[in-house]
């Protein structure tokens, strides 16, 4: 259902939005040497009685899924999930969520050109996460990036799972479990500084003052340069309080906030060598970055060094800010628990984004001389390449998000049958608004790359550019009057918002000891809207709406062997409706914004996009219990993808199909000896993308005409995603306070976008002739290994310290790709050393 609204621009905007889903219950087990109090599994939530001996991890049960909906344990969930705990987070040094990911299997990171450039922006199964990323249960879509200083630990659930979050969540979601109160006092805190101006400390605070009552506080502070990455730098800064009133008790209240400000010099990478015009030679041709010994169209040869960068400082700058509070109040009734859950959150972000653009072949080059005459030889067109268009992205707004939920869950028997449940509904409303900074940089000019763009810093040279050159700001591309780069008009921003209402129901079904029933069940009624910014001229703008109503399901048997393993079939199903991200990041199938008669047609014509997984695997947990073990393998299809169609316009007949097996483990192989990873394998292919549209030119009586041919995608590997990653972390303790860890990291050849060069002609009769194409251009990024290490020692029971060295073989590799454009390079070799204090 849609509809269309007008609305004068002198209205005021409601600062109301937000997001749905479960509000989790962060309680976290208490370290090696502290006990926690008998009461305080009110806060835990493992409710399967016969699943209380769990794999131990140096000394402690393995951390578990948490959260109302958590209806049985990791080993009695018939999906495949990881649970990243905070001491492998500590441990290999991470500082941001995107670092802390690069250890589980399976997940790549995107890159993309507007909405969310360089923040977080997870794959998992070959499907953008981006907006099935929760906080405590709380959908956190906002293009940000985020830290871990709070973080207890980060759940990730593979597999199609909107009846677990709501919409979106294809592939799987990430739901990141922060620090609260606890019934013990302790004071945790670090300090690191290494290469590359390295500094990073945090502390963390917890007293429980009696009484119920617990407070804590963590924070943390950041400032570095990257490795062999010129001029890059990053600033931040994060406090996160919270306070618990009740704990141990059958009624509890937490409040807390979380505020992270940072400011950063952002790093885009390496623009690609090729397009589709000029790459040389025929058939399948692969175009990776611009990197190492490369000769141009023009026969000029050089070197293009891992720390070229082609930002300007006197330009470019990311500034973000998240502030999030949120209420919780619980009660138990025996067996159940009633929680109501409330979060706002407000993110706003800031930033002019160098993008390194070769889309008019500026960086190989179109020709092997520049011409010398006419209006092009006036200009000084540089054809030749050896250049790189200084593109500027720019963008600034915030996302505002309240949300209010309530959960019922617990556990009951009928008869011999034992059931776990969870039965919940959330209230969301979700309000994005962004505008661009009036910026000039050499985009109404073509070619991009002249006398007049490169005096300008447009344009820089590929092999030796300098961030520190004199850009200034001019009020055009071709003015001489100089003017600050300030915001747009804020008539001239976008707007989107969106409000939710849902119910959903779990149960976990004990049949027999041995055999186990999930079922879960989600109705979601999301209603979404876009109000573009006023044309010119414009009194009046308009709004734009739609409404969608998301029915998703999830069923799952268990079969257990023996106490400790298991071997699960599932099925669960994903709803991606239109305007999911709320312009917040990638969004291929967005609201139109315009009210043209094609676009009113097209907004009832959206259609929901449908995704179902089925997955069959088994689970294990050995060595007493130690070690967890899993294993799967899966099929995850999409339909009603959006795409063009055979007579050009807008359809829903684009098809992807993931295929996969991974393996994963976790714990200790020996009591001195614990390892974190897996493997993963996936066949992402684009079984449908469509039809892409040629224009045949003109012929004397005979006007222009369009035909259309199959994409160039359909068969072709789902892009931004790895076919093969692996992940290995260890840690090992030899003798006393000694510790020696380790890790090795792979991730395959990644794809960011296809080209072809068909083309259409037409006779003066009229009859059209479609071109084959002589060549095939993939965007992409290799494959490659990383290994890091570290060794730590343990002073006493209040000190330790340890050393990282992060990349130990300074490979060069590439960490993001965009369709097109440029791919993200990261640092090189790296080390830190950290002083660690609890008391």
């Amino acid at each position: 259902m849609s509809r269309v609204t007008t609305a004068r621009t002198s209205a005021s905007y409601l600062a109301l939005a937000c997001v749905g889903f479960i509000a989790t219950a962060p309680a976290h087990a208490a370290d090696n040497n502290t006990p926690v109090p008998a009461d305080a599994d009110k806060d835990a939530q493992d409710r399967s009685a016969q699943d209380k001996d769990q794999i131990l991890v140096t000394g402690t049960r393995a951390p578990e899924l948490q959260g109302p909906k958590a209806t049985a344990t990791a080993e009695n969930t018939p999906r495949s999930v990881v649970i990243l705990p905070k001491d492998v987070i500590e441990q290999t040094g991470s500082t941001t969520l995107a670092e802390a990911l690069r250890t589980v299997p399976g997940i790549t990171f995107g890159a993309a050109e507007g909405g969310n450039p360089i923040g977080d922006r997870p794959f998992i199964r070959g499907f953008d996460s981006q907006g099935s990323t929760f906080v405590d249960g709380v959908r956190d879509s906002a293009a940000q990036t985020r830290d871990v200083f709070a973080v207890e630990q980060v759940q990730v659930v593979r597999g199609s799972d909107s009846t677990l979050g709501g919409r979106g969540s294809a592939g799987g979601s990430i739901n990141i479990i922060t620090k609260v109160p606890q019934q013990r006092n302790f004071i945790t805190a670090s300090a690191s500084a290494g290469t590359a101006d390295y500094k990073h400390a945090t502390i963390d605070v917890n007293q429980y003052l009696g009484g119920g009552i617990g407070v804590r506080v963590a924070a943390m502070w950041h400032d570095q340069d990257f490795a062999e990455r010129d001029a890059i730098w990053a600033r931040r800064w994060g406090v996160a309080p919270s306070i618990t009133i009740g704990l141990g008790s059958d009624t509890r209240l937490t409040a807390s906030y979380y505020y992270l400000e940072s400011h950063e010099l952002p790093d885009s990478g390496m623009p690609f060598l090729y397009t589709i015009g000029n790459a040389p030679g025929t058939g399948e041709i692969w175009t990776t970055p611009a990197i190492g010994r490369i000769t141009t169209a023009g026969g000029v040869s050089g070197t293009v060094e891992r720390d070229t960068f082609y930002g300007l400082k006197d330009r470019d700058f990311r500034d973000a800010y998240t502030h999030q509070a949120s209420l919780r109040v619980e009660h138990d009734f025996g067996d159940l628990t009633l929680r109501n859950s409330s979060r706002y959150s407000y993110n706003e972000q800031n930033y002019i984004f160098l993008l390194p653009d070769d889309s008019q072949g500026n960086v190989y080059g179109t020709a092997a001389t520049n011409p010398t005459t006419g209006a092009a030889g006036t200009r000084g067109d540089v054809l030749t390449g050896g250049y790189v268009w200084r593109r500027g992205n720019t963008r600034y707004g915030y996302t505002e998000t309240l949300g209010n939920q309530t959960d019922l869950f617990g556990s009951f028997d009928t008869g011999s049958v034992k059931h776990s449940i969870a039965i919940g509904a959330e209230v969301s409303w979700e309000k994005a608004r962004r505008g661009a900074y009036v910026s000039a940089s050499g985009s109404t000019v073509s070619p991009r790359c002249n006398t007049a763009t490169i005096a300008r810093y447009y344009c820089t040279s590929l092999f030796n550019p300098n961030p520190s050159d004199p850009w200034v700001n001019y009020t055009s591309d071709t003015s001489t009057v100089q003017t600050p780069i300030v915001k747009g008009d804020h008539s001239a921003e976008t707007q989107n918002e969106a409000n939710t209402v849902s119910a959903y129901a779990f149960d976990s079904i004990t049949l027999i000891p041995s055999l186990i029933l999930n079922l879960g069940v989600r109705y979601d009624h999301f209603t979404s809207k876009v109000t573009p910014g006023l044309a010119a001229g414009a009194t009046q703008t308009v709004t734009l709406e739609r409404t969608d109503d998301l029915f998703n399901w999830q069923a799952g048997l268990v079969f257990k062997p023996t106490q400790n393993t298991s071997i699960y079939a599932s099925y669960a199903t994903a709803a991606t409706p239109p305007n999911s991200l709320l312009g917040e990041g990638q969004e291929p199938n967005a609201l139109p914004t315009t009210n043209t008669t094609a676009n009113l047609a097209l907004l009832d014509s959206l259609k929901v996009e449908k995704t179902k997984s089925y997955e069959v695997g088994a689970k294990a947990s050995i060595f007493d219990g130690q070690l967890a073990l899993s294993a799967a393998a899966f099929q995850t299809d999409t339909d009603n993808a959006r795409t063009t169609g055979p007579d050009n316009t807008v359809q829903f007949i684009g098809k992807r199909r993931i295929r996969g097996v991974e393996f994963n483990f976790n714990g200790n192989v020996t009591k001195w000896f614990t390892v974190f990873g897996g493997y993963t394998h996936l066949d992402p292919k684009i079984v449908d993308g469509g039809y892409t549209a040629l224009t045949a030119a003109a012929v004397g009586a005979q006007a222009a005409k369009v035909v259309l041919v199959p994409s160039v995608t359909t068969g072709r590997q789902a892009t931004q995603t790895a076919k093969d990653s692996f992940t290995f972390w260890g840690d090992l303790k030899p003798a006393g306070g000694l510790s020696i860890g380790g890790g090795a990291f792979y991730t395959g050849r990644q794809f960011g976008g296809y080209a072809d060069n068909r083309s259409a002609t037409q006779t003066a009769a009229g009859v059209v002739t479609i071109n084959p194409a002589t060549k095939v251009l993939s965007r992409t990024i290799p494959g490659y290994w990383r290994f890091d290490a570290r060794i730590a020692y343990k002073i006493n029971e209040h000190f330790d310290v340890s050393v990282n060295v992060n990349n130990i073989t300074n490979e060069t590799y590439f960490t993001q790709v965009y369709s097109s454009h440029y791919a993200s390079i990261a640092p090189g070799r790296s080390a830190f050393g950290t002083l660690g204090i609890k008391f």
